[in-house]
């Protein structure tokens, strides 16, 4: 299973910059590009406070996908 994200496009939508975002969200600019890039995945701590932050469910930015074919 691999969690795909919508933060680059929320992002996007509220004219953030990751800097901007990572700095609202008290963590670095390269946790912001790794969650967008999918080469994190952020704790639930960090994914309550993103859809927090942009005033949506958690659902809406991040789904689990099964990986099976």
């Amino acid at each position: 299973m691999e969690i795909k994200n919508q933060l680059k496009k929320y992002r996007k939508e509220k004219e953030l910059t990751q800097a901007d975002l990572a700095k609202d969200l008290d963590v670095s600019r390269q946790t912001v590009n790794a969650i967008e890039t999918g080469k994190y995945d952020p704790s639930l701590e960090l994914a309550l406070k993103i859809s927090q932050l942009f005033d949506t469910q958690v659902e809406k930015i991040f789904e689990l996908k099964d990986n099976e074919t």
